[in-house]
């Protein structure tokens, strides 16, 4: 029943690092771009292709799952911005809970309206503590939640908050930086995170070159995940995924 979660807990206890693309279907009305980077995706050995926005003004949700299902295996994720992004045709949701705000609307009113989708779908639910992080400038997520980031000056504030998401049961945590971010999660915020929970930490937002995501990944991070990045330089997929494969198989070897 929770095999992507047993699947992101197992790559964590053995210190594997995974790789996840973000795609807004907003942004993926060309078809053929679509497909394009998702075959640049199987042909890097992408760990898991996350859909959502934080803000959908098309009817493009379903449309973009169906196509990505429909040209390769990488297991689908749910990144919903609200209630409505649900699609059956997907493996998994991240049943984001926004912690480092107080909008009750984003911490349990969206997913009240979803629950009873949710409860008849197949898709897999793993629960996902959501912080923002300030990157510098205001991002589409912090607008569209009405929440204000965490301090990224602030480590300490960043890891009590995700302490207290994983003992409210939250099986994974999210620190975003928000897409586009002009800058990416300092490192010390990621690695007093790290060292302050158990369960599988995310990392994503401005991680838009190789050396900001080795910088994320050294500090603790999981998971890694690009999106945006990619619209200006598709080759960064390629370094950040040999670099991942790269760090895997030392551990393999030992």
């Amino acid at each position: 029943m929770n095999k992507l979660l047993n699947q992101l807990q197992d790559k964590k206890a053995r210190n594997e690092k995974a790789l996840a693309v973000l795609i807004d279907p907003d942004k993926s009305t060309d078809i053929g771009g679509l497909i394009r980077l998702v075959n640049l995706c199987v042909e890097n050995k992408v760990d898991y292709l996350l859909v959502g926005g934080s803000l959908i003004t098309n009817d493009n949700f379903s449309k973009v799952i169906s196509i990505i299902k429909s040209n390769s295996n990488i297991p689908v994720v749910i990144f919903p911005g609200n209630h409505i992004q649900i699609d059956s045709n997907a493996d998994a949701i991240f049943l984001l809970s926004l912690i480092s705000g107080r909008n009750a609307d984003f911490l349990i009113g969206q997913h009240v309206l979803a629950a009873p989708i949710l409860k008849k779908s197949k898709l897999e639910v793993i629960p996902m503590g959501y912080m923002l992080v300030n990157s510098g400038a205001p991002t589409s997520a912090s607008y569209m939640s009405n929440t204000v980031p965490l301090p990224s000056d602030k480590p300490t504030i960043a890891a009590c908050t995700a302490m207290a998401g994983e003992m409210l049961g939250l099986q994974t945590i999210y620190l975003d930086a928000g897409s586009g971010a002009d800058e990416p999660i300092p490192q010390k915020v990621i690695s007093t995170v790290a060292r302050s929970i158990e369960v599988p930490l995310v990392v994503g937002g401005g991680l838009n070159s190789l050396s900001r995501v080795n910088l994320a990944l050294e500090a603790g991070a999981d998971m890694v995940v690009i999106g945006n990045a990619l619209e200006k330089e598709e080759s960064l997929l390629i370094q950040v995924s040999e670099r991942i494969h790269v760090i895997n198989e030392k551990l393999d070897v030992h």
